[in-house]
């Protein structure tokens, strides 16, 4: 491995390059209990960067494309042989800065208590509205498609009609 003023992932968490992904889970539980800003006896100062360098090292070391992009870019290989990327006009990874998130990835967690209980919230108030709707529709039944304006010309013409036959009949029965 390339010797660089900055340490690798590998060097934060304490760990060979060759290192099983169990031993990186364990030595990123280890160290995360360690400099988690909510545990940690340091400064918040120190132990703020200190967990963000670990969440970064272990978001990237956890996954297999991840880890083999960054085992690439600092000239350490499996298979003994350093292997160029198969597209040398784009980048291997894409960069994204790990810092601005307390999390590994936002894709990576799983949701918390809080937003499960907003999820079941927003689907409870969703069937409640439905079962609303559908309650109003069937107890008022044709009503709610019925309007106080004025009914057309044709309507009027039939009652109108229906009218003066009734009156007709009732003046031959007597």
């Amino acid at each position: 491995m390339p010797q660089s003023t900055e340490p690798t992932y590998y060097s934060l968490l304490g760990l060979h390059p060759w290192a099983s992904v169990i031993d990186i889970r364990r030595a990123y539980r280890q160290l995360s209990k360690l400099y988690h800003p909510d545990t940690t006896d340091l400064p918040t100062a120190i132990a703020t960067p200190k967990f963000q360098q670990i969440n970064e090292a272990y978001a990237t070391l956890s996954h297999p494309e991840r880890r083999l992009s960054y085992d690439l870019k600092i000239g350490y290989s499996r298979f003994g042989v350093i292997q160029p990327p198969s597209d040398l006009n784009h980048p291997v990874s894409h960069s994204y800065n790990w810092s601005k998130s307390a999390y590994l990835d936002a894709s990576d967690r799983p949701l918390s208590s809080g937003e499960i209980f907003a999820l079941f919230m927003l689907v409870l108030t969703f069937v409640g509205c439905l079962l609303l709707a559908i309650a109003i529709g069937l107890t008022r039944g044709e009503a709610a498609f019925q309007t106080d304006k004025l009914q057309s010309a044709a309507s009027v013409q039939q009652q109108i009609t229906y009218i003066s036959q009734l009156i007709t009949y009732l003046i031959i029965k007597n």
